[in-house]
């Protein structure tokens, strides 16, 4: 046999693997064509599934399509594979990592029993810690198809995922933020003028990271420089992290550059990673070298991860499947490298995959729950692009939901608009009025920190800033005459 031929047979064969699903509502019978198709076809109604043809055409089918969903067994999904295992490296690595022992304790569930058994009492964060290695992406997505929203707030809720570097990340009660001071030139005295504002308001727990505007290493090398030095200057306990291609990073590691957090966008599809100029081994490496660097003082979880729902479309790189599917096998490419962070960009892409406030709520609540539920510190940029029909208010709705639901971690951007990306997120204020509203507090090691600079007082509360505050004195100094190892060269 020739090797077209075998691959004819072996192509042949994977599709006889598919089972057809059928349901009946009524007299008309609906039938799905696989899981994927089931999967897309359960999903809700999004504009980026409609853009990939795969959304359900009617309600009456969608809810056809979740009515046959609750009732496959969860070892379907180890069974027909979404992506052939020889094709795909993200579906090679969800099935030699699953762990059986974890899955037997939910092995003789179905995805409706599934749901049930997340929602009862008894299932608690002890217990989901512990079969959260056996529950596969596509499992963690098809039993969220089912979940009305207040069932994956509390779901979520439940699932604590604690990871560290020099401050912890994930303890209950807490909510940390990302300080983004992000400027559209790298201009290092606006970038470190954003980052004492946000530090003034209690942000930057999760890290300090920046999306730099140039891809020059020499400027990249600079930020990273800046933030070190105003961390060490300070004695903050947080990370940095400059979001540029890993390749970029794994350089400047060599070259001894203080790179604390490596970061890298990520997608739920070997074709989609390869778009993004990755794959699982070059991720090894960059993992391999932030931990040579042995920056954490009470942790190591060296990796920073982005994703988002429709990544993969936008690659031609979906496969058929829905993108919440998608997403929630970007988690399973997170959860192995076990990182300190992963954020789910919910708006950013744009109208094409969520059009509106509505669905990008869903979208939200949807990527926290997966993420949390594979065991995945995940945080959420709550944002969107002013070409959609989302605002403030759909911001403030989301924001709130995610708080309830225990989201690890939110981004704080002056002003709450990004200047360099052009997108709108969430503010240093927006943090302090979900810690007030929702009782919750900073990453401790950074909150002992806030207290001794008396930025906050022994009450939790941040403190009017005085012209002595300690962070001010001399911080025109600091600014205006910041030099990199370069420049004092």
């Amino acid at each position: 046999m020739d090797r077209l031929s075998a691959r004819v047979t072996l192509k042949k064969n994977l599709i006889e693997l598919f089972m057809v699903y059928r349901f009946s509502i009524g007299a008309f019978r609906y039938q799905f064509n696989g899981l994927k198709e089931l999967l897309a076809k359960a999903s809700p109604a999004r504009s980026g599934d409609c853009l990939a043809g795969v959304a359900a055409e009617t309600y009456a089918e969608r809810v056809a399509a979740r009515m046959c969903l609750a009732e496959v067994p969860l070892t379907r999904f180890l069974e027909e594979l979404l992506i052939p295992y020889e094709e795909d490296e993200v579906t090679r690595l969800i099935i030699d990592t699953h762990d059986k022992q974890a899955f037997s304790e939910i092995s003789h569930l179905t995805v409706g029993d599934f749901r049930d058994w997340l929602l009862i009492d008894s299932t608690d964060s002890v217990i989901l810690k512990h079969v959260a290695a056996g529950i596969t992406p596509e499992m963690a997505a098809a039993v969220c198809k089912l979940m009305r929203n207040q069932d994956l707030i509390l779901v979520a809720k439940k699932c604590r995922v604690i990871t560290a570097f020099r401050d912890t990340i994930g303890l209950p009660g807490r909510l940390s933020v990302r300080l983004q001071p992000n400027h559209p030139t790298d201009d290092a005295r606006g970038i470190a003028a954003s980052i004492l504002d946000g530090l003034l308001y209690g942000s930057g727990d999760a890290v300090i990271g920046i999306n730099p505007a140039s891809d020059s290493l020499s400027a990249m090398s600079d930020l990273y420089y800046l933030v070190d030095e105003i961390i060490q200057r300070y004695d903050i306990p947080t990370q940095s992290c400059i979001l540029t291609h890993v390749t970029n990073q794994i350089q400047l590691i060599e070259k001894n550059i203080p790179v604390d957090l490596v970061f890298q966008s990520i997608a739920g599809t070997e074709k989609a990673n390869k778009h993004f100029g990755i794959d699982l081994s070059l991720l090894h490496e960059a993992r391999s070298a932030a931990l040579s660097l042995n920056r954490g003082t009470v942790g190591n979880n060296v990796m920073y991860f982005e994703t988002g729902q429709g990544s993969a479309l936008s690659a031609d790189a979906n496969f058929g499947i829905d993108q919440q599917t998608c997403e929630a096998r970007a988690y399973a490419v997170a959860r192995h490298f076990s990182p300190l962070l992963t954020n789910t960009v919910v708006g950013f892409i744009g109208p094409e995959y969520l059009y509106d406030g509505k669905q990008l709520i869903r979208a939200g609540l949807e990527d926290h729950f997966c993420g949390k539920l594979l065991g995945v510190p995940l945080g959420c940029d709550v944002c969107y692009t002013n070409h959609a029909e989302i605002d403030q208010d759909d911001v403030d709705t989301l924001m709130t939901l995610l708080a309830a639901a225990g989201v690890t971690f939110i981004m704080g951007v002056p002003g709450a608009d990004d200047i360099m990306l052009n997108y709108q997120s969430t503010s240093f204020h927006d943090a302090l009025y979900l810690r007030k509203v929702m009782g919750l507090g900073v990453a401790p090691e950074f909150e002992q920190w806030l207290k001794r600079v008396n930025i906050m007082n022994d009450q939790g509360k941040i403190q009017p800033v005085e012209p002595a505050h300690p962070l001010l004195q001399g911080i025109p100094e600091h600014l205006l005459t910041f030099k990199t190892p370069n420049e004092k060269a």
